[in-house]
């Protein structure tokens, strides 16, 4: 029982890696929207929306993620979605404030993918860790892992393909191929770190 306790992330814990975890995704949707590029998932909707109508990210990116949350309570329990939630308005909140603390004279769209993916895909799985997500497919991710030991980053990968070649019609070839090369970075960082049974942390 001892050992057990031990293994349970604390409150402060919790809103620590939200608070970390939040202003990374952040900083990788900056270079996404800087170099024109998107990722998959709710995100990469947020991004097909935003490059069509040229509305802002945050708001959009909020928006989508209000229907799963009834998933999320029914099938995950009230406090991933309570910190889902929380997760989800605080990138929401700093995808918008980002731009005007950050420029970038210049970014590489090859650079952008591919770091862009790495902040992401990192602050994804810090919130996996404790037991939240980005909302969305993030929630239908986990619950599937959850319930039949499907992978969380490989049923991402495969969702996320589709988004990305949606974009196809939005964005010119080359910047949906880097699209591509970066969904990939972020869901090989999910898929070799968030495996069942190898973090025992819990919320």
């Amino acid at each position: 029982m001892i050992e057990d306790k031990h293994r349970h992330h604390s409150l402060l814990e919790d809103a620590l890696a939200l608070i970390t975890a939040t202003p990374l995704v952040a900083l990788g949707i900056t270079f996404y929207g800087q170099a024109e590029l998107l990722t998959g998932s709710t995100a990469g909707l947020a991004f097909l929306v935003k490059y069509m109508t040229e509305w802002g990210f945050g708001p959009v990116f909020f928006v989508l993620n209000l229907p799963f949350y009834v998933l999320a309570f029914l099938r995950m329990g009230w406090k991933f979605t309570l910190k889902t939630f929380a997760a989800v308005g605080l990138v929401s909140l700093f995808a918008e404030l980002t731009p005007l603390w950050v420029s970038f004279e210049q970014v590489a769209p090859a650079y952008a993918a591919l770091l862009g993916g790495m902040c992401i895909g990192l602050g994804m799985l810090m919130l996996f860790r404790h037991r939240a997500s980005l909302g969305g497919v993030n929630i239908l991710a986990l619950y599937l892992q959850d319930r039949f030991n499907i992978r969380a980053g490989k049923f991402q990968m495969g969702v996320d393909f589709c988004i990305v070649f949606g974009a196809l019609l939005v964005l010119p070839l080359d910047k949906v191929l880097l699209s591509i090369a970066g969904a990939a970075i972020l869901n090989l960082i999910l898929t070799l770190n968030h495996k069942p049974g190898r973090y025992q942390g819990v919320s």
